[in-house]
């Protein structure tokens, strides 16, 4: 079933943080988006069946959250919605740590910042009467706002850790954002197999190839070994996105082969994306 979550509340109590946690559980957010277009919205993510579509969360101005709410309402979706509040001394202190300016100000809704946060306090005060659930993030340190989402959206189709399997060749450098490189050179090649040589990993005969080697299968369970201890151990920390790095020469092959079948072991377990960085999509 799809999802989606409206995030809003006092401007200055977390909103941003809280749609960054979002995107990290899978979810396209979406910020500041305009209820005009909401319909719009709506009718792509029930015509779209793609994974970008599956779970949505939109950072909402909270002056605006009665347009979306209502329209909501009458909609086939059963919507999140997630409030954020913080103590006004707080607020104004953020503020003018950030030295931004509240967005109520820049619309000419308020003269001053004190004034500004006094409208959305009424705003979410009518939410509360509600019984709409509210978070106040006034003590609340960034793991714990975390660990209070992850229980309210129910996170638990996965472990907290996002993994991205990158095959590349080696000559043509290593991938700036890796977190660990597998070296995977010493496999036997099908580059010197002439009806494998136009191929990719990619494609089932280079895979077969590449995979049912008895020292591919030496290689491939003494890295899961590896991986396993790892990811767990990431697992139980803040860091929740880990690049992975399958490299052969020319990272057309080998590590295509290899980065595939890591892929798909581990999707399901976590949070799992593939790219090829030297094969043209």
């Amino acid at each position: 079933m799809k999802k989606i979550v409206l995030i809003s509340g006092i401007s200055g109590a977390g909103k941003s943080t809280a749609s960054n946690m979002l995107e990290d559980m899978g979810y396209t957010c979406i910020d500041q988006y305009p209820p005009e277009l909401l319909r719009d919205l709506l009718d792509l993510i029930k015509k779209d069946d793609s994974i970008r579509y599956q779970k949505v969360a939109l950072t909402v101005v909270l002056s605006d959250l009665d347009k979306f709410a209502n329209l909501l309402t009458n909609s086939e979706f059963n919507p999140t919605l997630i409030l954020l509040d913080a103590d006004k001394d707080i607020i104004i202190n953020r503020y003018k740590f950030t030295r931004r300016v509240h967005p109520l100000v820049t619309s000419n809704m308020a003269a001053t910042l004190e004034e500004a946060v006094e409208i959305e306090k009424g705003i979410l005060r009518k939410y509360k009467k509600k019984n709409a659930r509210v978070l106040d993030t006034t003590a609340l340190s960034v793991k714990q706002l975390k660990a209070v989402l992850d229980k309210i959206l129910d996170y638990s189709d996965f472990n907290n850790l996002a993994i991205t399997f990158e095959s590349f060749g080696f000559k043509n450098g290593v991938p700036d954002d890796a977190d660990v490189i597998l070296d995977v050179r010493m496999l036997d090649n099908p580059f010197y197999v002439p009806e494998l040589k136009e191929l990719t990993g990619n494609d089932q005969a280079v895979s077969d190839y590449v995979l049912n080697s008895r020292l591919t299968q030496r290689y491939l369970k003494k890295t899961i070994a590896y991986l396993d201890f790892m990811f767990k151990t990431y697992d139980n920390e803040e860091k929740r996105h880990l690049t992975i790095c399958v490299g052969c020469t020319g990272g057309q092959h080998r590590s295509v082969a290899v980065a595939n079948y890591l892929h798909e072991y581990y999707n399901g377990k976590y949070m799992c994306y593939i790219a090829h960085r030297e094969i043209e999509e």
